[in-house]
């Protein structure tokens, strides 16, 4: 499945960055895409009693440059007989022109190793939070040390339909891309397939232990279930829009096996990436559109901060990015 036209990968952490190039080359080899590598490094500063654009310090920027510049023509050179990779070194602050770059280009996708502080318990560190926000298209941060395929990814989607028509829209729209990618990547990966969804019954710890309000066991339960079913429904008729669209052949070689948690979905679907040991989730990170710069909301970013594998973060359609390129 093509998907992928101009692919866009973050090299920041020298050596440590083979295995996300790797996984760049044969992603854009896969997807007849182009691949462009950039490295992000710092504006130098002036010292004290020095001025900002004066000679050491446009020689000490061009010194970084070359020497950024000169690491990644090695780290490319290998690959450079299966495809044609454009490389350049952005100055500035690291996740900022990385989407600066996404607009001047239309890059499609964002592929990168995420940062490690030795301070952060949680695999994602500041700029992959502000890329996994604001970056316009789908972003993919591969875990440090990845095996060189995956074997078992799992798509986290909500087909829950209490909200708003427009935002009901917005969601559905994004399942469905989740849907794709997640099937795509499967695929390309020879990997199992897992799809996700949580859900609550609204009301119901009220209505079993409320002050206020208490209702027969069995009509509590027979409300649940209900809530169950309609959720299952609904599940099951995104596969099936996901089945007509790809075909009976590619549906029954992804097999994809359902998991629908009760509970939440900040709690149920880390949880559950963990039992199964996926390697990679993909997953929606805004739900809303119209409002420039609405960062994706707390259920979203919860789960990030608890999974340990990588992710494949997709925006909705419409989605603006807030930042804007420099004049």
């Amino acid at each position: 499945m093509q998907r992928f036209k101009k692919i866009l990968c973050v090299i920041e952490r020298g050596d440590a960055g083979q295995p996300v190039l790797e996984r760049a080359v044969a992603l854009a080899e896969n997807n007849q895409a182009g691949l462009t590598v950039v490295d992000v490094i710092p504006r130098v500063t002036a010292g004290v009693g020095m001025p900002d654009d004066g000679p050491i310090s446009r020689d000490l920027q061009s010194a970084l440059v070359s020497e950024h510049e000169a690491r990644m023509v090695s780290l490319v050179e290998p690959y450079r007989q299966r495809l044609d990779i454009q490389h350049k070194v952005l100055l500035g602050t690291s996740f900022l022109e990385v989407i600066r770059e996404v607009l001047r280009n239309g890059h499609d996708l964002v592929i990168k190793c995420p940062e490690s502080p030795d301070w952060l318990d949680r695999l994602f560190g500041g700029d992959e939070m502000h890329l996994l926000r604001k970056c316009p298209c789908p972003v993919w941060l591969v875990k440090p040390e990845t095996e060189a395929s995956y074997q078992r990814i799992l798509a986290a989607v909500d087909v829950d339909d209490n909200y708003p028509p427009e935002e009901l829209s917005t969601r559905q729209a994004l399942n469905r891309l989740i849907m794709e990618m997640a099937g795509a990547m499967a695929v390309s990966e020879f990997a199992e397939l897992y799809v996700v969804h949580a859900w609550e019954a609204i009301g119901e710890s009220a209505m079993r232990r409320g002050a206020f309000m208490s209702q027969p066991e069995d009509e509590v339960n027979a409300y649940v279930e209900q809530v169950r079913r309609h959720h299952a429904r609904r599940l099951d008729e995104l596969m099936h829009e996901m089945g007509a669209k790809l075909g009976s052949d590619a549906m029954d070689y992804l097999n994809p096996q359902l998991h629908l948690l009760k509970g939440s979905a900040r709690k149920e679907i880390p949880a559950l990436a963990k039992r199964l040991q996926v390697d990679c989730i993909v997953m929606g990170t805004v739900a809303r559109t119209g409002v420039r710069g609405f960062i994706m909301g707390n259920t979203a970013e919860t789960i990030l901060e608890q999974i340990d594998c990588s992710v494949l973060a997709i925006k909705p359609p419409g989605f603006v990015t807030p930042v804007a390129l420099e004049d």
